[in-house]
């Protein structure tokens, strides 16, 4: 990991945006958070975070039109984007891989899996 390194967390349950912020910045990761999908592109245009951690389930529009919309973006299009989701159903996942995701995550999150998810995507960046 390299000090300072900036993720963006879109999840609209307060609870778990804490969870993950603490554990992030606990590991020294700087975190931008987000708690809808209009918002979360603003900030991932405007800041290009080394890593996007995305929640499917917004209030205003899902996770996979997020993911679109960032992937049409030229300022965005190259960001990893790993999806988080409390879909368990058979296929879920490889769903969201195959929708354009780099990886995802199950909620509840296991936070070994998480720290290890972000520093594969933010090894080497610099901001």
């Amino acid at each position: 990991m390299m000090a300072g390194d900036m993720v963006l967390v879109v999840e609209d349950n307060d609870r778990n945006m804490k969870l993950v912020r603490e554990v992030l910045r606990a590991s020294g990761y700087r975190v931008l958070e987000a708690s809808t999908g209009h918002r979360a592109l603003e900030l991932a245009t405007r800041h290009q975070p080394a890593l996007v951690l995305l929640d499917i389930r917004l209030p205003d529009i899902d996770g996979v039109d997020v993911l679109c919309r960032l992937r049409a973006d030229e300022a965005t299009a190259s960001t990893p984007v790993v999806a988080i989701t409390a879909q368990a159903m058979k296929g879920d996942r490889e769903r969201l891989v195959e929708a354009g995701f780099d990886r995802c995550l199950q909620k509840p999150l296991d936070i070994d899996e998480l720290l290890t998810t972000v520093a594969l995507y933010c090894a080497g960046r610099s901001d």
